[in-house]
């Protein structure tokens, strides 16, 4: 397991600091809860006191209503005030979750693409790592100072009852307690390595769900719940290692309890004996080593959830530092649009994903004009889909440069850049939400009549009229098939009308027809701006005004189709693997 820990490293002072991070703006409601724990607590030291009264009052026989009004006091004032202090810091305590949550949420939204984790271990964090943090944050400091004030009180109590029987209480408190202490550092190791397993557990649970049409048509069920039950296992075993490590530390404070308890009624019977204690101060001093188990139980209760609390705050801490998208200083929203200029350009641009990865892209130099339709073919592994998403700003160059009007793109905000540029993917993903929400989704300004257009554009709107409640229809995943997903993604783009439209081969799902009528909308599209796509298909290939040829991660050649069919062996090739003849596609072209 030593590889899934790697936390463990991470002092406990670091971990404490992360927690501090998130209860420093509630330190004022914290203080005022702690303050109503003190109260009750003193409340509930003053009863064992109250009730030697009532023994000594008998003993003496005299009347014991007044002591008794006392206790019944003491416990409303205890009920009420440890009512309050529960609802207040429980209110806290989801304000914390509310923060942490929404902090995790920006910095996996803001977050540099390829920089998060999968989609099942965010969600974990997200969810199950802040409830432990609500306990460490709260819960745990609150019994941690009340189980303190209450043992510290109680020992001084104890020391005023009886000094002799507080020396022997300590003596075997002290040893216990020290064994159970001693465990801690070991169950917090073995708690986050449970939180990090539940973590991978997620991970390959998304992915199994999502790839779920694949794995049952390759008869893999068995083989992914087989894969799947390892993490639960794992997680079973390091839960059993965890409970038996709680179950150790719970049984030296128990053991703690029932010493004291021999160990002070062997000696106080014998100093009762002897006459240097009476039965009162003894039945006392008993009550507050029984109650001494409450004390403990809350101290030893509060660490376990605060090695809960440490070990999830760094795992929160790993998703809000996480590399976020940063405009350089340079960066400004603004600039003068110069009409002559390509729209894009790669200036000797060079791309790598990784320091110790090749490149993907090499020296690449190329223009994109303001019109036109310009399509990148290549090799699986050539870069094209690399380009885009240098374009997008997804990655950043490691040499050369990106202009956009002429101007480097360091000079632009990101938002700026992603503002002029349109993108459809190739699986096309939809949102969570209606048919509107997904069509809107780039321009949420649109009204239904261009709503509706965009859908007759791809053949989609008789689909969508045919839903029980049209475009607010909410689409779960088999409302639409994979053509019909696409189909939105490219209505989408449509209706934002961006200056560049990247497709990454969005007919690839459809049928002839629809193709013929979104290869028809794209057209139009690039006499008024500048699309570029990632074509796979002989359709798109020979409807584009501009082919680049991409290889290993450099420009190999560029043309016509025509002139690339008579310049470029590659070229030829990938024709031929769509199943067409050079003189075909000459006739077609």
């Amino acid at each position: 397991m030593s590889g899934k820990t790697s936390s463990d490293d991470v002092s406990e002072h670091g971990g404490w600091g992360l927690l501090a991070r998130w209860m420093r703006p509630e330190l004022a409601v914290l203080s005022v809860g702690l303050v109503l724990g003190l109260v009750s607590t003193a409340a509930q030291l003053i009863s064992p006191l109250v009730t030697r009264e009532v023994l000594e009052r008998l003993e003496s026989r005299s009347s014991v209503l007044g002591a008794a009004l006392v206790l019944v006091a003491v416990l409303v004032v205890s009920t009420g005030v440890g009512y309050v202090q529960m609802v207040m810091l429980g209110s806290m305590a989801e304000r914390i979750v509310r923060a942490t949550r929404r902090s995790m949420l920006a910095a996996l939204l803001r977050a540099r693409i390829g920089a998060t984790r999968t989609a099942g271990e965010m969600a974990s964090r997200v969810t199950s790592d802040t409830t432990l943090i609500r306990e460490a944050a709260t819960s745990s400091v609150v019994l941690l100072v009340n189980g303190v004030v209450s043992l510290v009180g109680s020992l001084a109590l104890m020391a005023y009852l009886d000094v002799v029987l507080l020396a022997v209480a300590a003596v075997v408190m002290g040893l216990t307690l020290a064994l159970s202490l001693a465990l801690m550092p070991r169950l917090s190791r073995v708690q986050q390595q449970v939180q990090e397993q539940l973590g991978q557990l997620g991970a390959r649970l998304d992915g199994t769900v999502r790839a779920i049409r694949t794995v049952k048509a390759s008869r893999a069920e068995n083989r992914e719940l087989e894969a799947l039950n390892r993490h639960v296992e794992d997680a079973r075993t390091l839960g059993v290692r965890a409970i038996r490590l709680e179950a150790a530390a719970d049984v030296f404070s128990g053991l703690a309890i029932n010493l004291m308890l021999i160990s002070v009624l062997t000696v106080g019977a014998w100093r009762v004996s002897t006459g240097a204690l009476d039965v009162p101060s003894l039945v006392a001093f008993l009550l507050y080593v029984f109650a001494l188990n409450a004390p403990i139980g809350m101290i030893m209760v509060s660490i376990r959830s605060a090695q809960s609390g440490l070990a999830a705050a760094r795992r929160i801490d790993e998703v809000t530092t996480l590399e976020r998208e940063i405009d350089p200083p340079s960066a400004g929203a603004d600039h003068r649009i110069d009409p002559h200029r390509p729209v894009l350009e790669f200036d000797s641009l060079t791309v790598r994903y990784t320091p110790d990865q090749h490149p993907a892209l090499r020296s690449v130099s190329m223009r994109v004009p303001r019109r036109g339709h310009l399509a990148l073919v290549g090799p699986s592994g050539a870069g094209k889909t690399t380009v885009l998403s240098t374009l997008l700003r997804f990655v950043n160059p490691t040499a050369g440069r990106v202009l956009l009007d002429g101007i480097p793109y360091e000079q632009w905000t990101i938002p700026a850049v992603r503002s002029r540029i349109g993108y459809v993917e190739q699986d096309a993903p939809l949102v969570p939400g209606t048919v509107r929400d997904n069509i809107t989704y780039t321009a949420a300004e649109a009204s239904e009549s261009d709503i509706w257009q965009a859908l007759d554009t791809v053949a989609l709107s008789d689909k969508v009229r045919s839903l029980p409640e049209g475009l607010d229809h909410e689409i779960a995943a088999t409302t639409l098939s994979g053509g019909e997903r696409q189909r939105i993604a490219v209505a989408r783009a449509l209706l934002a009308r961006p200056e560049v439209l990247l497709l990454d081969e969005a007919t690839a799902q459809l049928d002839a027809r629809t193709e013929s009528a979104i290869t028809t909308a794209i057209r139009q599209l690039s006499e008024h701006g500048a699309v570029i796509t990632i074509a796979h298909r002989l359709s798109t290939i020979i409807d584009a005004d501009h082919i680049i040829v991409l290889d290993n991660g450099t420009i190999r050649a560029q043309g016509t189709h025509t002139e690339l069919l008579n310049q470029d062996a590659l070229y030829r090739e990938l024709i031929a693997a769509l199943r067409i003849s050079t003189l075909s596609s000459t006739d077609a072209k």
